[in-house]
């Protein structure tokens, strides 16, 4: 060590590897998560698998292995620093209820030590298990299957459930012990009781194998699982990073050639300086989550709310830090298109949408120019009434939350005209901010895909007709943009330039509830991509299913291919009411819907 490897090769390594063992490869579910009200984005490789995990048979059977694109922002401010990413890939295997612990960490030690695979010396490795509590016994299996593999006792560490236990992803359901694998860097342990719990630097967690095992009850006891599943998670920057010896993520290919363009763009030099060299990271990494959310199949437009808002936050963070390196205007689709050259090959649909992407960073980059100068009136408003020289944090913050003024922005109009920010008290409204926002980040889960009830499963079915009535009335330019579920009521997301009249509504309406009151089967088949192509399915088949899909037929009315909770019949459905119709996003309208008992 270090050894030298690309993410493309330890994309295409783990991803062989694990076929060998009789895995089926799946292709990335998109980062814009179906019918799961909890989350913005997909956060881990699991996230699309929950139905799966919880029962529901995959059509690839019952191995897998796939590169997920992930997206975390709980942590955007935090972007900057040696590790923090907002977008980065995940590759992972499952067992749905076939292969379990022998043979995940029989597989994890090949991988990782086998010189045809990532060859690392086996000392410099360390692993961890549950170390058992009042709720379930402490994994010795697993400890016993490391050492079996010859690992050395002091390189295993039995760990509380903070670091060693998943789930389960709601209240209740499946759960389990984890056993997770290190890397030893060459930074010296922290003392005697140095372990991969402390964060001193002396381990790198590099994979997560995670045994569900366990239901979780409502009265909270915890019963063993008649099918037991395993989930594993290895990210692949991280893991670039560790084996090729950086100290950056931001030093790995992921990132060479975006930091290369900002550098030709600024004029600048990557690690001149620590704000220089912070500047370039939030650059390149907000611009390659910019570009893989716009570029995804199931892409939005900046906007204020949900995905959208988060999309516009990190262009403009960007362009921000790009004025800084003094770049000029446009630079934002210049990286993006080394972006799309750089992923084009692992994710096709960047390639396919990639004239959208460019459009939107534009239009978004001169949206941000007119926030600017908004941003400037309010502050010439705001200092107008200044009588001490100081600028409060309230008015600060609230420049900053209303009018996405940045802070840096308000000091240095306000040094020009001699005053100073109360940057102290704007710190606290910010930090009271960030907290509401990480409450949010963390609802993972809760009710979303794993509250598979009936209400939801009805509410599911009605967005299939939904999609069916709104392309009838509207034309075959109608596409689902993204759905989004409750036990309560649907939202959907589509493809249309316009406001739908109240007359379109009406009939959309009608024709749902005549679907409905025609009481027919839905009909769940499996087949392959190309005969659902030729027998008229509609979705998205490229980004999101393997070669082989679920779809589902109602009458002559909706076929569609879907992973989601289903009715038996239409009849189930009860009367469609739609209560709201709005833009979401450029070109993009929404929906909101609910089902009521019959009305006879």
């Amino acid at each position: 060590m270090p050894k030298n490897i690309t993410s493309a090769e330890l994309r295409e390594k783990f991803q062989s590897f694990m076929e060998s063992k009789g895995c089926h490869r799946i292709p990335s579910a998109s980062v814009i998560p179906e019918n799961d009200p909890t989350v913005l984005f997909t956060t881990a490789g699991m996230h699309p698998l929950v139905p799966y995990l919880l029962g529901t048979p995959h059509p690839a059977g019952t191995r897998l292995t796939d590169v997920q694109k992930c997206i975390r922002t709980g942590d955007i401010e935090d972007v900057g620093d040696a590790s923090h990413l907002t977008f980065f890939e995940m590759l992972g295997n499952w067992s749905l209820g076939d292969y379990f612990k022998k043979e995940a960490i029989a597989w994890s030690w090949e991988f990782l030590t086998d010189e045809k695979y990532l060859g690392i010396e086996k000392d410099r490795l360390a692993f961890t298990v549950f170390e058992g509590d009042e709720d379930c016994p402490r994994d010795t299996e697993s400890w016993q299957l490391w050492r079996d593999q010859g690992v050395k006792e002091d390189h295993l560490f039995y760990l509380p459930k903070e670091h060693n236990w998943w789930g389960p992803a709601g209240i209740t359901g499946p759960c389990g012990p984890d056993t997770e694998m290190f890397y030893i860097t060459d930074t010296p342990a922290c003392g005697p009781d140095c372990s991969p719990a402390c964060h001193c630097g002396h381990y790198l967690e590099i994979w997560n194998d995670v045994f569900m095992q366990y239901n979780k009850q409502k009265d909270g006891t915890f019963i063993p699982l008649a099918k037991k599943n395993v989930d594993t998670g290895m990210g692949l920057e991280r893991t670039v990073c560790t084996l090729n010896g950086k100290k950056s993520v931001y030093e790995t290919d992921a990132f060479t050639g975006i930091i290369a363009r900002i550098s030709e763009l600024s004029g600048k030099e990557y690690g001149a300086d620590e704000e220089t060299t912070r500047a370039f990271r939030i650059v390149a990494d907000h611009m390659r989550t910019a570009t893989f959310i716009l570029g995804d199949d199931r892409g939005v437009s900046p906007s204020n709310t949900d995905q959208g808002y988060i999309l516009r936050r990190l262009i403009r963070r960007a362009v921000r830090f790009g004025m800084k390196l003094g770049m000029s205007e446009g630079f934002t689709g210049e990286i993006a298109s080394v972006i799309i050259e750089q992923y084009k090959d692992a994710y096709p649909e960047l390639l396919r949408n990639s004239a959208f992407v460019l459009e939107q960073l534009k239009l978004e980059e001169t949206r941000f120019e007119r926030t600017l100068r908004q941003g400037e009136k309010e502050f010439e408003k705001v200092a107008a009434r200044v009588e001490n020289g100081v600028i409060d944090g309230l008015s600060a913050f609230h420049l900053y939350d209303t009018y996405g003024y940045p802070i840096e922005m308000t000091c240095e109009l306000a040094k020009e005209r001699g005053m100073t920010v109360d940057t102290d008290a704007f710190a606290e409204h910010f930090k009271k901010h960030q907290e509401l926002s990480h409450q949010g980040a963390d609802q993972k889960f809760k009710g979303g895909l794993a509250d598979q009830t009936e209400e939801t499963a009805r509410l599911h079915t009605a967005t299939h007709l939904l999609h069916a009535a709104l392309r009838k009335v509207l034309g075959d330019e109608v596409a689902q943009k993204g759905s989004n579920i409750t036990a309560e009521r649907l939202r959907f997301d589509f493809s249309f330039g316009r406001k739908v009249t109240k007359e379109e509504l009406a009939e959309v309406e009608k024709l749902v509830n005549e679907a409905i009151e025609a009481d027919v089967p839905v009909v769940c088949e499996e087949m392959t991509v190309p005969e659902a192509k030729e027998k008229g399915a509609i979705g998205l088949f490229e980004s999101k299913y393997g070669e082989r899909v679920r779809t589902y037929k109602m009458g002559d009315f909706s076929f569609e291919i879907c992973g989601g909770p289903h009715a038996t019949h239409t009849g189930e459905l009860g009367h469609f009411k739609i209560q709201k119709e709005e833009s979401s996003s450029a070109g993009v309208r929404r929906i909101k819907a609910v089902i009521t008992a019959n009305q006879h």
